[in-house]
């Protein structure tokens, strides 16, 4: 099974210094019959203004991942951690019994970078953080795997059974992704055009998936940008 959902259609906040799409509930956005998918429950899609971003705030009990877009993220947080990264590269948090942090654009370009929230497998855990310098030629017509559960093969490692994937699909090319009987996956075209099956995908769409194998080809015009978080269904 598997379904669309429209960018137009999601959660979606302005204001002077921010622009969010929200996948899931989130802030301001409420729909109670759009609150997670599996353990993923927030997914948000967040363009900065330079000079700005998210003052230090806290989190407990949650797996967080940040994939940037464009731009640079720096990330600060009360643990001593101060890190910037650049497109295509990611960080990663597990908040636990709670941890104070910031996200801000330090550059004088606009940030976009994409925020997920994980439900941990087990609460209270201790904190950590850590990013990932992914090259961005690694996930060029192929599936990258960034992010694992602890028994996976990922360089980002969270208390969780997911893996999250970036590809970079050329145009008019082809990518398949198997689903195994038991998982689903969450797909967010980030940049450019493309077909989920027969389904047309403008940016910033997303298409779910369960127990049903993924396609996706790139228009003959450009490249196609994705984000992928694979799981357990729920």
């Amino acid at each position: 099974m598997k379904r669309y959902i429209d960018h137009t259609k999601m959660g979606h906040v302005r204001r002077g210094w921010l622009n969010s799409h929200f996948h899931f509930s989130f802030a301001e956005y409420h729909n109670p019959d759009n609150m997670q998918f599996g353990v993923l429950r927030v997914l948000n899609d967040d363009i900065v203004r330079p000079g700005t971003g998210f003052d230090p705030h806290g989190h407990n009990d949650m797996e967080i991942v940040s994939y940037v877009v464009d731009g640079e993220l720096t990330h600060t947080d009360s643990m001593g951690s101060e890190r910037t990264l650049t497109r295509g590269q990611a960080q990663y948090m597990s908040a636990g019994t709670g941890v104070i942090h910031g996200e801000h654009n330090r550059a004088d370009t606009t940030l976009r970078f994409l925020q997920t929230w994980i439900l941990p497998s087990k609460d209270n855990r201790t904190p950590y953080y850590g990013d990932y310098p992914f090259e961005w030629e690694h996930r060029l017509d192929r599936w990258l795997l960034m992010a694992s559960g602890k028994e996976g093969a990922a360089p980002i490692q969270i208390h969780a059974d997911v893996n999250i994937y970036s590809t970079y699909i050329s145009p008019g090319n082809t990518l398949k992704l198997p689903l195994a009987a038991g998982r689903q996956a969450y797909l967010v075209l980030i940049e450019g055009t493309a077909k989920a099956g027969d389904q047309p995908l403008a940016a910033r769409d997303a298409m779910e998936y369960i127990e049903e194998d993924i396609e996706i080809q790139a228009s003959a015009e450009e490249a196609a940008h994705i984000y992928l978080i694979e799981m357990k269904k729920a």
